[in-house]
């Protein structure tokens, strides 16, 4: 891209770096996967960047993007692969609700990955069924039956916790 095109693309991936990173944390739990995500998702931007910014939505179809890299990485062999039964250094400290943060997200990671895409999509990201159906390529029906689902499952999930607190 030698057109002046590589500009366009430095510069709307300078400036959407953050919400990219942010969507791929609420996404992956994890702070190196999720930068994993986003590396993947800009590389693959920058192949298709004459496509993509002539989409109507840039954003959309970026976070579209990211959305389906997170779904379709679980296929990969590669993601199967665990070199550490456990985390080689602690995950940094938060503050300010972090008790809760953390169970909503042990309880979000327990759920298949299209129900947490289709969760943080609706109600981290406040898309409506529409747009997440079109951001994952499935109906409305399965974006609501996912979400359905999804809130069951966390509801248990929590419930649980607050059971076993209270015993």
């Amino acid at each position: 891209m030698s057109d002046g095109t590589d500009a366009e693309y430095i510069e709307y991936v300078t400036a959407r770096i953050p919400a990219l990173r942010r969507l791929a944390y609420l996404l992956a739990g994890d702070e190196h996967r999720a930068d994993d995500l986003v590396q993947q998702t800009i590389t693959t931007l920058y192949v298709k960047w004459r496509r993509a910014s002539a989409a109507s939505n840039l954003d959309a179809y970026v976070r579209t993007m990211l959305v389906r890299t997170y779904v379709d990485e679980r296929r990969l062999a590669w993601a199967r692969v665990r070199l550490f039964r456990q985390a080689p250094e602690p995950p940094p400290v938060e503050h300010g609700g972090v008790e809760e943060r953390q169970v909503v997200r042990a309880a979000l990671l327990r759920l298949p990955r299209r129900q947490q895409a289709v969760l943080v999509l609706r109600f981290f990201y406040d898309l409506s069924v529409d747009d997440v159906a079109a951001s994952l390529g499935c109906s409305t029906g399965t974006v609501k039956s996912h979400t359905s689902r999804g809130l069951a499952t966390l509801r248990r999930l929590l419930g649980e916790r607050e059971l076993a607190a209270t015993s």
